[in-house]
């Protein structure tokens, strides 16, 4: 069949999932509500359907009212009697694959479930609507006519008990409909490939013979493969290697710090960026215009909205709300109960409205402070239990720090820079730094894995504070005393860069 009647026919079809949009674009919370139900009628048999008595829940009230706020603490016992084989705990359908994402307090890595309803009406189902938003706004495209060039984590699948752990980028890969196959690369052999070296390599080497019109994944791994690209081929600018790419799906961390480098390496006017909010518990946002800097909440995929005014979380007078009662530009924290047996789970996401009809939004960050510009998802419990450990084995005293990203530029990797005022330093700030390192990674796969032979990450940069640096600065912004506290990890240089100023 000639390419041009596979593009046109793959656009009709895409094309006929608008319809369905356009439902909840219509009538958004009566979607929400039918779809909670639904969910508490599949689940009423489980173990947790039975405990919170799922078959006599007949309003939102009773649901938010019987049903606690959950944590990954609080799951964690069900999700491992889960990875055991044990069925029908949260949700009724044999939960098969985790994904495996980075980790809390307590754990290293953390194993979210993905049902079969969750891979297909929610992930599969996003990946049809990111394709249907951007054909339907751009009616001359041809994405079709050549290929997609797909960026995944670097992590192979792990068996256990007869269930299977992994990137969920592996396991979406891994179970990956034909019509994603045929118009994707690289292979699917190359994609999942464990070892990073070796996996870059090949994917260089597999996708500048292909004509790829199309990229989608995280901007700092992107940025990362685009680069070797570049030096591999001797070319100056992407489209001297593929002149009909068109456009860049991403999602995972910021795009902000980005923005310039990927101009650079993409000097035309019209090329065309399109942003995803979608993560291991889910995919909750789409782009569906050009040019815009907000996202689409996509209600349909199985998964039912609560949201927490940031002003009382973690407060007595904490409040949670349906999605019928947000405002435009608040802070709230964002509680999903999911198709794959989440129920009023926490993600640690904030966003704000910034239109709601239809309910559009923006990512705003975390409830706590952490860094997440190359998708380490460094958390402030991650660093503290870090630094403890660190300062025991060196005898050394900390008095105040604070951490933030050393963005990509160009070819330079990224890193995380510190601050840190000592008031018993140690002997050896280079030995610090190297245990510090190792502690991370030690605690958090994720960032293990950006630090996996200086990929993504270089090791950490460390200056020593003078004394009172941080007292002074805190006086200095009129932040003494009170609640007020030096923000420990930052996810862009502002705190630092002020602070390294009057250090100097």
């Amino acid at each position: 069949m000639p390419i041009p009647i596979v593009n046109s026919i793959a656009s009709w079809f895409l094309k006929k999932r608008f319809h369905q949009i356009e439902l909840f674009l219509k009538y958004p919370n009566e979607v929400q509500q039918e779809l909670l139900f639904q969910l508490l009628s599949k689940a009423k048999d489980t173990e947790f359907g039975k405990t919170y008595d799922f078959a006599s829940i007949k309003d939102y009230n009773t649901f938010s009212n019987r049903i606690p706020i959950s944590t990954y603490e609080d799951y964690h016992d069900a999700i491992e009697r889960s990875r055991q084989g044990e069925h029908n705990i949260f949700w009724p359908q044999p939960i098969k694959w985790f994904a495996k994402s980075s980790g809390t307090t307590n754990s290293k890595s953390k194993f979210i479930p993905v049902s079969e309803d969750s891979l297909e009406d929610c992930h599969y189902a996003a990946s049809k609507d990111l394709l249907c938003m951007y054909l339907n706004n751009n009616e001359n495209s041809q994405l079709f006519t050549g290929k997609s060039l797909r960026l995944g984590g670097s992590k192979e699948l792990y068996k256990e008990n007869g269930t299977v752990f992994g990137d969920l980028s592996a396991i979406l890969i891994d179970n990956m409909p034909f019509w994603a196959e045929f118009s994707s690369t690289p292979s699917s052999k190359v994609s999942l490939m464990s070892e990073w070296e070796t996996k870059m390599e090949a994917i260089v080497n597999e996708t500048i013979q292909e004509n790829v019109t199309s990229l989608a994944g995280v901007p700092s791994w992107m940025l990362v493969l685009l680069n070797n690209v570049l030096e591999k081929t001797g070319k100056d600018n992407i489209f001297d290697i593929w002149p009909n790419l068109e456009v860049y799906f991403h999602g995972g961390v910021s795009f902000v710090p980005y923005k310039a480098q990927y101009k650079r390496i993409f000097p035309r006017k019209d090329f065309r960026y399109y942003e995803i909010y979608n993560a291991s518990e889910g995919f909750f946002a789409i782009q569906d215009k050009n040019k815009s800097s907000e996202l689409l909440l996509m209600l349909d995929y199985g998964i039912f909205y609560e949201f927490i005014p940031m002003e009382t979380y973690g407060t007595k007078h904490e409040k949670i709300i349906p999605l019928g009662e947000v405002e435009k530009d608040k802070n709230y924290a964002v509680i999903i109960t999911t198709n794959a047996g989440l129920w009023r789970y926490k993600i640690g996401d904030t966003i704000k409205f910034t239109s709601t009809q239809p309910y559009r939004i923006k990512i705003t960050g975390r409830t706590k402070h952490h860094i997440n510009a190359f998708g380490e998802e460094l958390i402030i419990e991650n660093a503290e239990e870090a630094l403890k450990k660190v300062c025991k084995k060196t005898k050394s005293e900390i008095v105040d720090y604070t951490a933030a990203p050393i963005f990509m530029d160009g070819k330079e990797k990224g890193a995380h820079e510190w601050l840190i005022e000592f008031k018993t330093p140690p002997n050896n700030i280079d030995y610090f730094n190297e245990l510090l390192d190792n502690a991370l990674k030690s605690l958090n796969s994720d960032y293990e894995a950006k630090r996996y032979n200086n990929m993504t990450l270089n090791k950490p940069k460390i200056h020593i504070a003078r004394s009172h640096l941080f007292y002074d600065w805190l006086k200095q912004n009129n932040k003494l005393g009170g609640q007020h506290k030096v923000p420990r990890l930052s996810n862009t240089r502002e705190y630092l860069d002020e602070l390294l100023q009057i250090n100097s």
